[in-house]
């Protein structure tokens, strides 16, 4: 039984080879990228030890190192298995959920017929050719010039010029035989009802011929030379071989290129989508090898799913002005409900007025390359363009802010991706509207001079609060009074919501006043990630200081680095802060074997806790989801997992964990030991 080229391409598109493969190895854990489709394993045509067998999802294709075989997923089949031809096709479509097509005589002519369209093309791509390189084509010739093309990119491109006649490519077809019937199946005359004779339809027109996967030409763009032309751009019509929404302008070259992944190509092993023909030509000859183009149109979710089928997060380029941003959004809306995990797209917006044609012609690939390298997630892309006009004073506005969000990120079908994008909406409306630290202010807008300040005089029972004369009393009441207790009593309860929580001033504070713990566990403390928008601007500004400190790195050097960029007041309030709580652990007294200890202690609750508050967000999200949707099946599972994570969190909040063993280690302060009195 014969099979169409265009079954064969639709089944192996469909399933990936690693799906076909996974039947018969194990993927070596250690040389396997998932996300990237890219496998490793021992070779099951021949014994080995190491993985020397590679396939590729992207490809559709496997290669053993070892013992050279290769092939795709029929070939595959056939050897391992033992299978013939047909039956490897009929797994494969199984595996697709696509019916095997049934003996056609029809569709076998049409199949036959393409294979003489596509023959067709071919000799209309030479007609072209050759077109531009005569007497006509002189002014074809003279605008590539001027756009800084090569002959040798005219060339690769197979670059053409359509003379300005209406019958010169028909009447040069019929010559070579061609019936019209086939002049017209391939769209290269204008024809149908009310038109007598048919002409060609491109004229006086550059052309660009249109490529499949397989490199074959099926179809054309033509670029008007006249400026009085009714469209400056004229792609080839729906036909038998090319139906435009599917298909990408240099395709397979940029698919192979970022496969290879040349060495300085920008963005290597991605693809970049630009908006046109002249870009991807352009940025070719420049060396960035990787480009596609849509066809003069938005792009579709065919085009879509022919990026990610090269790359899991190609890069969407387009132009910065207004049109260019506009069709950016668009293509994050058309990306949203298509996410998976690992597959993404990011966005590059070029300078205003500026196209990738223009920025590589006139100033090199440098520029190009660094707009790439700063290409944004499509989450900020969403971000940025919800939030442009500002405006968010009111809690109405808020609130509309955050039900817009919502509504954009509930398209998401993939249930991990769209609920982490929950977490991410709902961190960046935090971080948003937290009420900003100003001069003289607290966390939550409130003087300094408010509650941590009033914690400055004198304490029930004597005795300067934040004050070591009495080591006793303060070691003693640390294992007397309770976690919430102590939270409750220096407001840090009554005012969560604005102030800093209380693990979150420990984090930062006892860097301040012992630096070589950061000496100890840079990567990690590093890496903190502080809910607080002061105490993240304040990590931003601390870290480079210790990082370049070298020898110097101390507590005094640290307060004048931070004093000097104005965190003088910051630091003096978390140090009070940490006082009042009588956590001494934090302080400059506290010996560094108990403050690296209690630090250790504050790290793990602060991860745990964190980590229970997106997946509580997470829940919550779900919950409303699923009740505007009428899900009760969903609901009352989702609201028992939140139940448990609730009191987990609320576990969390009332154990000593932050400040467990500080009452029982040594009381030890610097240069001296501490009994703990009553």
């Amino acid at each position: 039984m014969r099979f169409s080229n265009t079954f064969l391409d639709e089944i192996r598109d469909r399933v990936p080879i690693s799906t076909v493969i996974a039947r018969r190895v194990t993927w070596d854990r250690k040389k396997t990228n998932v996300s990237r489709g890219d496998f490793w394993a021992c070779c099951p045509f021949h014994g080995e030890k190491s993985p020397s067998f590679h396939c590729e999802d992207r490809k559709g294709r496997y290669h053993c190192f070892g013992c050279g075989v290769s092939g795709d997923h029929f070939r595959f089949l056939q050897e391992i298995e033992g299978m013939s031809f047909v039956e490897s096709v009929q797994t494969i479509a199984d595996l697709a959920g696509i019916a095997m097509p049934q003996p056609d005589v029809q569709a076998e002519k049409r199949e036959k017929e393409r294979a003489t369209l596509i023959d067709v093309m071919e000799m209309a791509t030479r007609f072209f050719q050759d077109q531009l390189q005569s007497a006509v084509g002189a002014k074809a010739r003279a605008y590539l010039r001027d756009r800084g093309l090569s002959a040798k990119t005219i060339d690769t491109f197979r670059l053409g010029y359509a003379p300005d006649s209406r019958n010169a490519l028909k009447e040069h077809l019929a010559s070579k035989g061609i019936p019209k019937e086939q002049i017209e199946a391939c769209g290269l005359v204008v024809h149908g009802e009310g038109i007598a004779v048919s002409y060609d339809r491109f004229r006086d027109r550059v052309m660009f011929p249109i490529l499949s996967s397989r490199e074959k030409v099926i179809a054309f763009g033509g670029r008007a030379m006249s400026p009085d032309a009714p469209a400056k751009y004229l792609n080839s019509n729906e036909t038998e071989l090319f139906h435009k929404g599917n298909v990408l302008y240099n395709f397979t070259r940029a698919r192979r290129a970022s496969q290879i992944g040349a060495r300085g190509q920008a963005e290597q092993g991605t693809i970049i989508a630009v908006e046109g023909y002249m870009d991807v030509i352009a940025l070719h000859q420049a060396g960035v090898e990787n480009a596609v183009a849509p066809l003069g149109t938005a792009l579709t979710e065919n085009q879509l799913e022919l990026l990610w089928r090269m790359t899991s997060e190609p890069v969407l380029c387009f132009d910065g002005d207004g049109a260019g941003v506009r069709a950016a959004h668009r293509a994050a809306d058309l990306a949203l409900p298509h996410l998976k995990p690992g597959r993404s797209v990011r966005f590059a917006l070029l300078p205003d007025g500026k196209d990738p044609d223009d920025l590589v012609r006139h100033e090199g690939r440098e520029p190009f390359d660094r707009v790439m390298a700063q290409a944004k997630p499509l989450s900020e892309m969403i971000w940025s363009r919800e939030t442009a006009g500002g405006g968010f004073e009111t809690p109405e506005k808020k609130a509309e802010l955050e039900a817009r969000l919502k509504q954009i990120v509930s398209v998401i079908a993939d249930e991990s991706v769209r609920r982490l994008y929950q977490q991410d909406v709902r961190e960046r409306l935090n971080a948003l509207f937290r009420p900003q630290y100003g001069a003289g202010q607290g966390f939550g807008g409130q003087a300094f001079g408010g509650q941590a300040q009033r914690g400055q005089g004198r304490r029930p029972g004597g005795g300067a609060a934040g004050g070591f004369g009495n080591k006793g009393q303060a070691a003693g009441s640390s294992r007397s009074m309770s976690v919430s207790d102590r939270l409750a009593r220096t407001g840090v309860v009554r005012g969560y919501q604005e102030l800093p929580a209380l693990r979150e001033v420990v984090l930062a504070i006892t860097i301040v006043n012992h630096p070589q713990l950061l000496l100890e566990e840079y990567d990690e403390i590093a890496a903190i990630d502080f809910e607080n928008r002061d105490l993240q601007r304040f990590w931003s500004a601390m870290l480079p200081v210790a990082a370049t400190a070298g020898p110097h790195l101390s507590r005094d050097y640290l307060l004048e680095k931070l004093g000097a960029q104005g965190f003088e007041q910051l630091v003096a309030a978390l140090d009070q802060q940490v006082r009042n709580a009588r956590l001494w652990i934090a302080t400059e007294q506290a010996a560094i074997e108990d403050a690296r200890e209690g630090y250790r202690q504050a790290l793990s609750l602060h991860k745990r806790t964190k980590a229970l508050r997106f997946e509580k967000m997470g829940l919550e999200r779900e919950i409303a989801i699923a009740t505007e949707a009428g899900d009760e099946n969903n609901i009352e599972p989702l609201l028992r997992a939140l139940s448990e994570v609730q009191l987990e969190i609320t576990r969390m909040e009332n154990q000593e964990a932050i400040i467990d063993g500080f009452g029982v280690m040594s009381g030890r302060v610097k240069g001296a030991a501490v009994s703990h009195g009553n």
